[in-house]
Protein backbone atom coordinates (compact mmCIF):
# COMPACT_ATOMS: atom_id res chain seq x y z
CA UNK A 1 0.00 0.00 0.00
CA UNK A 2 1.61 3.42 -1.29
CA UNK A 3 -0.17 5.36 1.74
CA UNK A 4 -0.92 4.78 5.50
CA UNK A 5 -2.83 6.62 8.01
CA UNK A 6 -1.16 8.49 9.97
CA UNK A 7 -1.48 7.05 14.48
CA UNK A 8 -2.63 9.20 16.35
CA UNK A 9 -4.27 11.75 14.32
CA UNK A 10 -6.97 13.48 17.01
CA UNK A 11 -9.28 14.73 13.94
CA UNK A 12 -9.21 15.25 9.79
CA UNK A 13 -7.34 18.32 8.32
CA UNK A 14 -9.07 19.87 5.50
CA UNK A 15 -5.88 20.57 2.99
CA UNK A 16 -6.13 23.01 0.39
CA UNK A 17 -3.24 22.38 -1.76
CA UNK A 18 -1.97 25.12 -4.48
CA UNK A 19 -0.29 24.62 -7.61
CA UNK A 20 -0.12 25.61 -10.99
CA UNK A 21 1.49 23.51 -14.06
CA UNK A 22 2.79 26.86 -15.26
CA UNK A 23 5.86 27.07 -12.76
CA UNK A 24 7.66 24.35 -13.84
CA UNK A 25 8.43 26.39 -17.56
CA UNK A 26 10.62 28.94 -15.82
CA UNK A 27 14.45 29.18 -15.67
CA UNK A 28 16.44 31.28 -14.34
CA UNK A 29 19.04 30.36 -16.77
CA UNK A 30 21.90 28.06 -17.68
CA UNK A 31 24.23 26.90 -14.50
CA UNK A 32 21.87 28.71 -11.82
CA UNK A 33 20.74 26.70 -8.65
CA UNK A 34 17.38 27.56 -8.49
CA UNK A 35 15.24 25.29 -10.79
CA UNK A 36 11.61 25.96 -10.78
CA UNK A 37 11.13 22.28 -11.97
CA UNK A 38 11.30 20.78 -8.34
CA UNK A 39 7.76 22.15 -7.99
CA UNK A 40 6.34 20.21 -10.93
CA UNK A 41 8.48 16.91 -9.87
CA UNK A 42 6.81 17.46 -6.38
CA UNK A 43 3.14 17.40 -7.96
CA UNK A 44 3.98 14.79 -9.96
CA UNK A 45 4.62 12.27 -6.82
CA UNK A 46 1.88 13.86 -4.79
CA UNK A 47 -0.08 12.86 -7.82
CA UNK A 48 0.73 9.31 -7.98
CA UNK A 49 0.64 8.59 -4.68
CA UNK A 50 -3.00 9.52 -5.00
CA UNK A 51 -2.76 12.50 -2.05
CA UNK A 52 -5.29 14.29 -4.71
CA UNK A 53 -7.75 12.52 -3.47
CA UNK A 54 -7.63 13.58 0.17
CA UNK A 55 -7.82 16.96 0.00
CA UNK A 56 -8.54 20.11 -2.80
CA UNK A 57 -6.72 21.15 -5.15
CA UNK A 58 -6.36 25.03 -6.87
CA UNK A 59 -4.75 27.09 -9.15
CA UNK A 60 -4.10 30.06 -7.87
CA UNK A 61 -5.37 33.14 -9.39
CA UNK A 62 -1.94 34.85 -9.95
CA UNK A 63 -0.88 37.93 -7.59
CA UNK A 64 -1.92 41.64 -9.04
CA UNK A 65 0.35 44.39 -9.09
CA UNK A 66 -1.74 46.15 -6.79
CA UNK A 67 -1.53 43.16 -4.18
CA UNK A 68 2.06 43.03 -4.54
CA UNK A 69 2.55 46.87 -3.50
CA UNK A 70 0.88 46.10 -0.32
CA UNK A 71 4.15 45.41 1.06
CA UNK A 72 6.57 46.27 -2.06
CA UNK A 73 6.91 50.11 -3.69
CA UNK A 74 5.34 50.73 -6.97
CA UNK A 75 8.03 51.44 -8.74
CA UNK A 76 10.06 48.31 -7.58
CA UNK A 77 6.66 46.14 -8.82
CA UNK A 78 6.24 48.43 -12.15
CA UNK A 79 9.68 47.49 -12.77
CA UNK A 80 9.39 43.88 -12.10
CA UNK A 81 6.35 43.80 -14.89
CA UNK A 82 8.59 45.82 -17.31
CA UNK A 83 12.04 43.93 -18.05
CA UNK A 84 12.68 41.27 -20.02
CA UNK A 85 15.57 40.03 -21.44
CA UNK A 86 15.21 41.62 -24.61
CA UNK A 87 14.61 45.16 -23.22
CA UNK A 88 17.10 45.04 -20.39
CA UNK A 89 19.56 47.00 -21.41
CA UNK A 90 17.36 49.98 -21.19
CA UNK A 91 17.10 49.69 -17.33
CA UNK A 92 20.92 49.13 -16.39
CA UNK A 93 21.31 51.93 -13.48
CA UNK A 94 17.29 50.21 -12.62
CA UNK A 95 18.83 46.69 -12.62
CA UNK A 96 21.25 47.94 -10.08
CA UNK A 97 19.25 50.21 -8.22
CA UNK A 98 17.14 47.41 -7.51
CA UNK A 99 19.91 43.68 -7.17
CA UNK A 100 18.43 41.99 -10.17
CA UNK A 101 21.18 40.57 -12.76
CA UNK A 102 23.63 38.57 -10.47
CA UNK A 103 21.79 36.33 -8.15
CA UNK A 104 18.50 37.62 -9.33
CA UNK A 105 18.68 37.64 -13.12
CA UNK A 106 16.25 38.32 -15.58
CA UNK A 107 14.67 35.33 -17.32
CA UNK A 108 11.13 35.16 -19.89
CA UNK A 109 8.40 35.34 -17.81
CA UNK A 110 9.48 37.10 -14.69
CA UNK A 111 6.86 39.18 -13.66
CA UNK A 112 4.70 35.74 -14.48
CA UNK A 113 6.07 33.95 -11.95
CA UNK A 114 6.13 35.96 -9.39
CA UNK A 115 2.12 36.46 -9.65
CA UNK A 116 1.68 32.70 -9.14
CA UNK A 117 3.88 32.33 -6.64
CA UNK A 118 2.58 35.22 -4.41
CA UNK A 119 -0.97 34.29 -5.66
CA UNK A 120 -0.90 30.59 -4.03
CA UNK A 121 0.40 32.37 -0.72
CA UNK A 122 -2.40 34.57 -0.80
CA UNK A 123 -5.03 32.50 -1.55
CA UNK A 124 -3.98 29.84 0.80
CA UNK A 125 -3.93 32.51 3.77
CA UNK A 126 -7.67 33.77 2.16
CA UNK A 127 -8.94 30.09 2.64
CA UNK A 128 -7.16 30.04 6.23
CA UNK A 129 -8.76 33.01 7.21
CA UNK A 130 -12.05 31.93 6.22
CA UNK A 131 -12.48 28.90 7.53
CA UNK A 132 -12.21 27.32 4.20
CA UNK A 133 -9.48 24.77 5.16
CA UNK A 134 -7.16 24.00 8.19
CA UNK A 135 -4.10 23.39 5.93
CA UNK A 136 -2.98 25.41 3.11
CA UNK A 137 -0.08 24.41 1.16
CA UNK A 138 1.94 26.02 -2.13
CA UNK A 139 5.37 24.94 -2.18
CA UNK A 140 5.88 27.40 -5.04
CA UNK A 141 6.14 29.92 -1.95
CA UNK A 142 8.74 30.42 0.23
CA UNK A 143 10.70 33.54 -0.91
CA UNK A 144 11.98 34.87 2.25
CA UNK A 145 14.58 36.96 1.04
CA UNK A 146 13.01 39.70 -1.09
CA UNK A 147 12.58 42.98 0.36
CA UNK A 148 10.25 46.05 -0.01
CA UNK A 149 12.59 47.53 -3.40
CA UNK A 150 15.31 44.78 -3.53
CA UNK A 151 15.61 41.81 -4.71
CA UNK A 152 17.76 38.98 -2.81
CA UNK A 153 18.73 35.00 -2.51
CA UNK A 154 16.72 34.14 -6.29
CA UNK A 155 13.31 35.57 -4.51
CA UNK A 156 12.04 38.97 -5.98
CA UNK A 157 8.51 39.66 -4.43
CA UNK A 158 8.02 37.90 -1.10
CA UNK A 159 4.83 35.46 -0.99
CA UNK A 160 5.21 35.28 2.42
CA UNK A 161 4.53 39.05 3.49
CA UNK A 162 2.24 39.55 1.26
CA UNK A 163 0.66 36.10 2.60
CA UNK A 164 1.17 37.03 6.55
CA UNK A 165 -0.10 40.60 5.81
CA UNK A 166 -3.70 38.19 4.58
CA UNK A 167 -3.78 36.69 7.60
CA UNK A 168 -3.38 39.86 10.01
CA UNK A 169 -6.87 41.25 8.51
CA UNK A 170 -8.42 38.24 10.63
CA UNK A 171 -5.87 37.00 13.10
CA UNK A 172 -4.46 38.84 16.06
CA UNK A 173 -1.50 38.01 15.74
CA UNK A 174 0.24 35.11 13.36
CA UNK A 175 3.69 33.32 13.95
CA UNK A 176 6.28 33.02 11.56
CA UNK A 177 8.30 29.41 11.45
CA UNK A 178 11.72 29.16 9.08
CA UNK A 179 13.53 25.80 8.55
CA UNK A 180 15.74 27.10 5.86
CA UNK A 181 19.63 26.70 6.04
CA UNK A 182 19.30 30.70 5.25
CA UNK A 183 17.36 33.26 7.58
CA UNK A 184 14.53 34.73 6.74
CA UNK A 185 15.71 37.88 6.26
CA UNK A 186 12.82 40.06 4.30
CA UNK A 187 10.29 38.45 6.57
CA UNK A 188 12.40 39.50 9.81
CA UNK A 189 12.91 42.76 8.40
CA UNK A 190 9.43 43.52 7.01
CA UNK A 191 7.58 42.92 11.01
CA UNK A 192 10.82 43.64 12.96
CA UNK A 193 8.84 46.55 14.54
CA UNK A 194 5.70 44.86 15.21
CA UNK A 195 4.39 42.64 18.16
CA UNK A 196 1.71 41.50 15.60
CA UNK A 197 3.98 38.92 14.44
CA UNK A 198 6.64 36.58 15.95
CA UNK A 199 9.45 35.45 13.47
CA UNK A 200 11.36 32.54 14.54
CA UNK A 201 14.44 31.36 12.50
CA UNK A 202 16.81 28.57 12.71
CA UNK A 203 19.68 28.87 10.19
CA UNK A 204 22.87 28.69 9.42
CA UNK A 205 25.20 31.75 10.69
CA UNK A 206 28.80 32.98 10.55
CA UNK A 207 30.14 33.61 6.87
CA UNK A 208 26.92 32.51 5.16
CA UNK A 209 24.48 34.45 3.23
CA UNK A 210 22.52 36.73 3.88
CA UNK A 211 24.72 37.40 7.15
CA UNK A 212 22.15 38.14 9.36
CA UNK A 213 20.28 36.56 12.17
CA UNK A 214 22.48 36.75 14.96
CA UNK A 215 21.42 35.71 18.08
CA UNK A 216 20.86 39.17 19.55
CA UNK A 217 18.66 40.42 16.93
CA UNK A 218 15.54 40.43 18.36
CA UNK A 219 13.34 43.13 16.68
CA UNK A 220 13.23 46.76 17.77
CA UNK A 221 10.88 49.50 19.62
CA UNK A 222 7.30 47.57 19.80
CA UNK A 223 8.36 44.31 18.02
CA UNK A 224 11.44 44.17 20.51
CA UNK A 225 11.75 40.32 21.37
CA UNK A 226 9.28 39.06 18.70
CA UNK A 227 12.20 38.38 16.48
CA UNK A 228 13.79 35.42 17.08
CA UNK A 229 17.24 33.66 16.06
CA UNK A 230 18.37 30.54 16.70
CA UNK A 231 22.33 30.57 14.36
CA UNK A 232 23.19 27.02 13.94
CA UNK A 233 27.02 25.24 12.72
CA UNK A 234 27.18 23.01 9.95
CA UNK A 235 26.06 19.50 9.83
CA UNK A 236 23.71 19.73 12.32
CA UNK A 237 21.87 16.28 13.03
CA UNK A 238 17.90 14.84 13.67
CA UNK A 239 18.38 14.35 17.37
CA UNK A 240 19.77 17.64 18.12
CA UNK A 241 17.93 19.33 15.56
CA UNK A 242 14.30 18.08 17.49
CA UNK A 243 16.12 18.73 21.08
CA UNK A 244 16.57 22.72 20.19
CA UNK A 245 13.20 23.20 17.88
CA UNK A 246 10.37 21.54 19.94
CA UNK A 247 11.17 23.66 23.16
CA UNK A 248 11.54 26.58 21.76
CA UNK A 249 8.53 26.41 19.38
CA UNK A 250 6.34 24.97 22.51
CA UNK A 251 7.27 28.41 24.45
CA UNK A 252 6.55 30.24 21.75
CA UNK A 253 3.00 28.68 21.58
CA UNK A 254 2.79 29.24 25.17
CA UNK A 255 3.94 32.72 25.85
CA UNK A 256 2.74 33.95 22.30
CA UNK A 257 -0.47 32.41 21.72
CA UNK A 258 -0.68 32.98 17.94
CA UNK A 259 -4.15 32.32 16.09
CA UNK A 260 -2.31 31.06 12.35
CA UNK A 261 0.95 29.93 11.43
CA UNK A 262 2.88 29.94 8.55
CA UNK A 263 5.86 27.51 8.25
CA UNK A 264 8.35 27.82 5.30
CA UNK A 265 9.99 24.55 4.73
CA UNK A 266 13.15 25.14 2.76
CA UNK A 267 14.59 21.93 2.06
CA UNK A 268 18.19 23.12 1.86
CA UNK A 269 18.54 22.03 5.67
CA UNK A 270 18.29 18.58 3.97
CA UNK A 271 21.27 16.58 4.13
CA UNK A 272 23.00 16.84 0.67
CA UNK A 273 21.80 19.89 -0.86
CA UNK A 274 24.02 22.26 -3.19
CA UNK A 275 23.98 24.93 -1.18
CA UNK A 276 23.02 24.15 1.93
CA UNK A 277 25.81 22.66 5.16
CA UNK A 278 22.67 21.30 7.60
CA UNK A 279 22.49 17.54 7.86
CA UNK A 280 18.79 16.50 8.29
CA UNK A 281 17.26 13.33 6.81
CA UNK A 282 13.79 13.63 5.16
CA UNK A 283 12.23 12.25 8.84
CA UNK A 284 13.93 14.92 10.83
CA UNK A 285 12.40 17.66 8.29
CA UNK A 286 9.35 16.57 7.98
CA UNK A 287 9.31 16.43 12.25
CA UNK A 288 9.05 19.84 12.40
CA UNK A 289 5.97 20.21 10.13
CA UNK A 290 4.32 17.19 12.15
CA UNK A 291 4.98 18.98 14.93
CA UNK A 292 3.81 22.35 13.96
CA UNK A 293 0.69 20.55 12.71
CA UNK A 294 0.03 18.95 16.60
CA UNK A 295 -0.72 22.85 17.94
CA UNK A 296 -3.90 22.43 15.90
CA UNK A 297 -3.73 26.16 14.54
CA UNK A 298 -4.55 27.29 10.97
CA UNK A 299 -1.26 26.25 9.32
CA UNK A 300 0.23 27.66 5.77
CA UNK A 301 3.00 25.55 4.45
CA UNK A 302 5.13 27.38 2.07
CA UNK A 303 8.39 25.80 -0.05
CA UNK A 304 11.84 28.16 0.10
CA UNK A 305 15.31 26.64 -0.57
CA UNK A 306 16.15 23.41 -1.58
CA UNK A 307 18.65 22.46 -4.60
CA UNK A 308 19.06 19.32 -5.09
CA UNK A 309 15.71 18.48 -7.08
CA UNK A 310 15.05 14.96 -5.99
CA UNK A 311 15.41 15.22 -2.09
CA UNK A 312 13.09 18.49 -2.71
CA UNK A 313 10.24 16.66 -4.35
CA UNK A 314 10.74 14.27 -1.79
CA UNK A 315 10.57 16.06 1.23
CA UNK A 316 7.66 17.76 0.27
CA UNK A 317 5.47 15.39 -0.99
CA UNK A 318 6.16 13.06 2.07
CA UNK A 319 4.78 16.49 4.31
CA UNK A 320 2.39 16.89 1.69
CA UNK A 321 1.13 13.40 3.07
CA UNK A 322 1.49 14.56 6.98
CA UNK A 323 -0.57 17.42 6.32
CA UNK A 324 -3.28 15.02 4.76
CA UNK A 325 -2.62 12.81 7.27
CA UNK A 326 -1.13 10.22 5.54
CA UNK A 327 2.47 8.63 5.66
CA UNK A 328 4.05 7.79 2.27
CA UNK A 329 5.19 4.27 1.12
CA UNK A 330 9.12 4.15 1.02
CA UNK A 331 9.00 3.15 -2.83
CA UNK A 332 8.43 5.99 -5.28
CA UNK A 333 5.46 5.36 -7.76
CA UNK A 334 6.30 5.25 -11.64
CA UNK A 335 5.79 9.12 -12.70
CA UNK A 336 7.37 11.30 -15.56
CA UNK A 337 10.71 12.19 -13.77
CA UNK A 338 10.58 8.58 -12.20
CA UNK A 339 14.74 8.28 -13.16
CA UNK A 340 15.84 11.12 -11.47
CA UNK A 341 15.07 9.05 -8.31
CA UNK A 342 17.71 6.51 -9.52
CA UNK A 343 19.39 3.89 -8.32
CA UNK A 344 17.40 2.87 -5.12
CA UNK A 345 13.78 4.73 -6.08
CA UNK A 346 13.27 5.06 -2.41
CA UNK A 347 11.17 8.10 -1.15
CA UNK A 348 13.66 8.71 2.43
CA UNK A 349 16.35 10.97 2.02
CA UNK A 350 19.13 9.78 4.31
CA UNK A 351 21.30 12.12 6.50
CA UNK A 352 25.21 11.65 5.67
CA UNK A 353 27.75 10.68 8.16
CA UNK A 354 29.22 14.18 8.34
CA UNK A 355 30.58 15.54 11.65
CA UNK A 356 27.95 17.54 13.74
CA UNK A 357 29.77 21.29 14.63
CA UNK A 358 27.03 21.96 17.14
CA UNK A 359 28.04 20.60 20.38
CA UNK A 360 25.36 19.91 23.38
CA UNK A 361 27.07 22.69 25.21
CA UNK A 362 26.75 25.50 22.15
CA UNK A 363 23.34 24.08 21.37
CA UNK A 364 22.02 24.37 25.05
CA UNK A 365 23.80 28.04 25.83
CA UNK A 366 21.82 29.42 22.71
CA UNK A 367 18.62 28.06 23.36
CA UNK A 368 18.87 29.27 26.95
CA UNK A 369 19.49 32.91 25.47
CA UNK A 370 16.53 32.54 22.86
CA UNK A 371 14.24 31.14 25.97
CA UNK A 372 15.56 34.44 27.79
CA UNK A 373 14.65 36.66 25.05
CA UNK A 374 10.86 35.02 25.03
CA UNK A 375 10.10 35.88 28.56
CA UNK A 376 11.02 39.23 27.97
CA UNK A 377 7.76 39.39 26.10
CA UNK A 378 5.35 39.52 28.83
CA UNK A 379 3.04 37.88 27.90
CA UNK A 380 0.35 38.10 24.94
CA UNK A 381 0.37 41.11 23.32
CA UNK A 382 -3.53 42.79 23.03
CA UNK A 383 -4.48 43.80 19.80
CA UNK A 384 -7.05 47.23 19.10
CA UNK A 385 -10.48 45.69 17.19
CA UNK A 386 -10.71 47.96 14.57
CA UNK A 387 -13.06 46.87 11.10
CA UNK A 388 -11.54 44.43 8.43
CA UNK A 389 -10.31 46.58 5.71
CA UNK A 390 -11.94 44.82 2.19
CA UNK A 391 -9.63 43.48 -1.05
CA UNK A 392 -10.44 42.77 -4.41
CA UNK A 393 -10.33 38.66 -3.25
CA UNK A 394 -13.08 39.63 -0.60
CA UNK A 395 -15.60 38.67 -3.50
CA UNK A 396 -13.88 35.83 -4.78
CA UNK A 397 -13.21 34.08 -1.86
CA UNK A 398 -16.83 34.83 -0.45
CA UNK A 399 -18.53 33.00 -3.72
CA UNK A 400 -15.57 30.96 -5.24
CA UNK A 401 -17.86 28.74 -7.20
CA UNK A 402 -19.67 31.93 -8.40
CA UNK A 403 -20.04 30.77 -12.22
CA UNK A 404 -21.05 26.81 -11.15
CA UNK A 405 -24.87 27.51 -12.29
CA UNK A 406 -24.04 28.95 -16.10
CA UNK A 407 -22.15 25.72 -16.84
CA UNK A 408 -24.67 23.58 -19.16
CA UNK A 409 -25.46 20.64 -17.50
CA UNK A 410 -24.02 18.35 -20.43
CA UNK A 411 -20.78 20.42 -20.59
CA UNK A 412 -17.81 18.50 -18.92
CA UNK A 413 -16.87 19.85 -15.66
CA UNK A 414 -14.17 22.14 -15.52
CA UNK A 415 -10.87 21.00 -14.00
CA UNK A 416 -11.25 23.66 -11.73
CA UNK A 417 -13.92 21.65 -9.73
CA UNK A 418 -12.83 18.13 -10.36
CA UNK A 419 -9.98 19.10 -8.52
CA UNK A 420 -11.38 20.47 -5.85
CA UNK A 421 -13.22 16.82 -5.04
CA UNK A 422 -11.85 15.20 -1.72
CA UNK A 423 -12.56 10.93 -1.77
CA UNK A 424 -14.15 9.80 1.38
CA UNK A 425 -12.18 6.92 2.95
CA UNK A 426 -15.33 4.66 2.61
CA UNK A 427 -16.02 5.43 -1.18
CA UNK A 428 -15.37 2.08 -3.36
CA UNK A 429 -12.60 2.89 -5.60
CA UNK A 430 -12.59 2.46 -9.81
CA UNK A 431 -10.25 0.91 -11.25
CA UNK A 432 -7.36 3.51 -11.18
CA UNK A 433 -7.36 3.03 -7.86
CA UNK A 434 -7.83 -0.89 -7.68
CA UNK A 435 -5.75 -2.49 -4.87
CA UNK A 436 -5.72 0.15 -2.23
CA UNK A 437 -6.34 -1.78 0.97
CA UNK A 438 -5.66 -4.83 -0.06
CA UNK A 439 -8.26 -5.14 -2.47
CA UNK A 440 -6.64 -6.25 -5.35
CA UNK A 441 -6.95 -9.47 -6.57
CA UNK A 442 -3.89 -10.84 -7.66
CA UNK A 443 -4.76 -14.12 -8.71
CA UNK A 444 -3.23 -14.54 -12.37
CA UNK A 445 -5.10 -17.26 -14.85
CA UNK A 446 -2.00 -19.00 -15.39
CA UNK A 447 -0.64 -19.44 -12.50
CA UNK A 448 -2.57 -22.51 -10.39
CA UNK A 449 -1.33 -21.75 -7.01
CA UNK A 450 -2.86 -18.09 -7.14
CA UNK A 451 -5.77 -19.57 -8.38
CA UNK A 452 -6.31 -21.81 -5.50
CA UNK A 453 -5.30 -19.10 -2.99
CA UNK A 454 -7.83 -16.94 -4.06
CA UNK A 455 -10.61 -18.86 -4.19
CA UNK A 456 -10.97 -20.36 -7.17
CA UNK A 457 -10.75 -23.76 -8.33
CA UNK A 458 -8.22 -25.79 -7.38
CA UNK A 459 -4.67 -26.15 -8.49
CA UNK A 460 -5.10 -29.45 -10.38
CA UNK A 461 -4.90 -28.40 -14.37
CA UNK A 462 -8.18 -30.18 -16.22
CA UNK A 463 -6.54 -29.18 -19.51
CA UNK A 464 -9.79 -27.21 -20.15
CA UNK A 465 -8.50 -24.14 -21.13
CA UNK A 466 -4.90 -25.65 -22.14
CA UNK A 467 -6.50 -28.25 -24.42
CA UNK A 468 -8.94 -26.28 -26.42
CA UNK A 469 -6.61 -24.26 -27.02
CA UNK A 470 -3.76 -26.23 -27.92
CA UNK A 471 -4.40 -27.63 -31.72
CA UNK A 472 -2.89 -30.47 -33.83
CA UNK A 473 -5.36 -32.68 -35.95
CA UNK A 474 -8.22 -30.81 -38.19
CA UNK A 475 -8.51 -27.21 -39.10
CA UNK A 476 -11.33 -25.41 -37.62
CA UNK A 477 -14.03 -22.27 -38.80
CA UNK A 478 -11.95 -19.43 -38.79
CA UNK A 479 -14.27 -16.87 -38.93
CA UNK A 480 -15.63 -17.26 -35.22
CA UNK A 481 -17.78 -19.86 -32.92
CA UNK A 482 -20.52 -19.04 -35.65
CA UNK A 483 -18.74 -21.40 -38.04
CA UNK A 484 -18.79 -24.41 -35.34
CA UNK A 485 -21.01 -26.13 -32.66
CA UNK A 486 -18.65 -27.32 -29.53
CA UNK A 487 -20.22 -30.09 -26.90
CA UNK A 488 -18.70 -30.54 -24.06
CA UNK A 489 -19.67 -33.34 -21.75
CA UNK A 490 -17.73 -33.12 -18.08
CA UNK A 491 -18.37 -36.61 -16.18
CA UNK A 492 -17.00 -36.91 -12.79
CA UNK A 493 -18.25 -38.85 -10.02
CA UNK A 494 -20.09 -36.62 -6.99
CA UNK A 495 -18.76 -36.57 -3.27
CA UNK A 496 -19.82 -33.48 -2.38
CA UNK A 497 -22.64 -31.18 -2.71
CA UNK A 498 -22.92 -28.41 -5.70
CA UNK A 499 -21.99 -26.13 -2.97
CA UNK A 500 -18.55 -27.07 -1.86
CA UNK A 501 -16.16 -25.48 -3.73
CA UNK A 502 -12.97 -27.77 -3.02
CA UNK A 503 -11.84 -29.79 -5.80
CA UNK A 504 -12.79 -33.80 -6.40
CA UNK A 505 -9.33 -35.83 -5.17
CA UNK A 506 -6.96 -36.57 -7.77
CA UNK A 507 -7.85 -40.58 -8.45
CA UNK A 508 -10.95 -39.51 -9.84
CA UNK A 509 -11.27 -38.86 -13.85
CA UNK A 510 -12.33 -35.80 -15.46
CA UNK A 511 -13.26 -36.88 -19.06
CA UNK A 512 -13.95 -34.40 -21.96
CA UNK A 513 -15.47 -34.86 -25.39
CA UNK A 514 -15.18 -32.02 -28.05
CA UNK A 515 -17.26 -32.43 -31.16
CA UNK A 516 -16.49 -30.12 -33.85
CA UNK A 517 -18.88 -29.66 -36.61
CA UNK A 518 -18.56 -27.84 -39.82
CA UNK A 519 -14.70 -27.67 -39.01
CA UNK A 520 -13.17 -29.22 -41.99
CA UNK A 521 -11.62 -26.05 -43.30
CA UNK A 522 -11.95 -22.30 -42.24
CA UNK A 523 -11.96 -19.36 -44.32
CA UNK A 524 -9.12 -18.15 -42.90
CA UNK A 525 -7.09 -21.09 -42.29
CA UNK A 526 -8.12 -21.59 -38.54
CA UNK A 527 -6.76 -22.65 -35.65
CA UNK A 528 -6.34 -26.60 -35.33
CA UNK A 529 -8.06 -28.31 -32.84
CA UNK A 530 -7.62 -32.11 -31.11
CA UNK A 531 -10.13 -34.66 -30.73
CA UNK A 532 -7.98 -35.98 -27.49
CA UNK A 533 -7.79 -33.70 -24.01
CA UNK A 534 -4.67 -33.97 -22.66
CA UNK A 535 -5.95 -35.76 -19.30
CA UNK A 536 -5.25 -38.88 -17.32
CA UNK A 537 -7.30 -41.59 -18.16
CA UNK A 538 -5.17 -44.45 -16.83
CA UNK A 539 -7.51 -45.06 -14.27
CA UNK A 540 -10.92 -44.18 -16.18
CA UNK A 541 -13.95 -46.56 -15.45
CA UNK A 542 -15.77 -48.22 -18.49
CA UNK A 543 -18.17 -46.22 -20.79
CA UNK A 544 -21.04 -47.99 -19.27
CA UNK A 545 -19.77 -47.20 -15.30
CA UNK A 546 -19.50 -43.61 -16.45
CA UNK A 547 -23.06 -43.66 -18.06
CA UNK A 548 -24.56 -45.90 -14.77
CA UNK A 549 -23.21 -43.19 -12.14
CA UNK A 550 -22.81 -39.88 -13.41
CA UNK A 551 -24.43 -37.09 -15.04
CA UNK A 552 -24.09 -35.68 -18.32
CA UNK A 553 -23.78 -31.68 -18.94
CA UNK A 554 -24.14 -30.84 -22.17
CA UNK A 555 -23.50 -27.12 -23.52
CA UNK A 556 -23.63 -25.94 -27.01
CA UNK A 557 -21.99 -22.70 -28.13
Amino acid sequence: MSITPLDGENQKKRVCYFFDSDIGGFHYGPGHPMKPTRIRMCHSLVMNYGLYKKMEIFRAKPATKREMTQFHSDEYVDFLSKITPSNMNSFVREQHKYNVGDDCPVFDGLFDYCSISAGGSMEGAARLSRDKCDIAVNWAGGLHHAKKSEASGFCYVNDIVLGVLELLRYHKRVLYIDIDVHHGDGVEEAFYTTDRVMTVSFHKYGEYFPGTGELRDVGVMKGKYYALNFPLRDGISDENYKSVFEPVIQQVMESYDPSAIVLQCGTDSLSGDKLGCLNLSMRGHANCVKFVKSFNKPLLLLGGGGYTMRNVSRAWAYETGLAAGVELGPDIPVNEYYEYFGPDYQLDVKSSNTDDLNTSAYLNRVKQIVMENLRHCGGVPSVQMTDTPTLPIDAEMDDPNADEDLIPQDTRRPRRLLDSRIQNDGELSDSDDEGEGGRRNHARHRDSDSVESAGGISGRKYGLGAGIMHTSAAPTHGAGPSGHITDVRVFSTPKASSMEVESPPPVETVELEVKMENGSEGEGGGRETSDSMDIDSSSAPTPAAIASEAPVLATSS
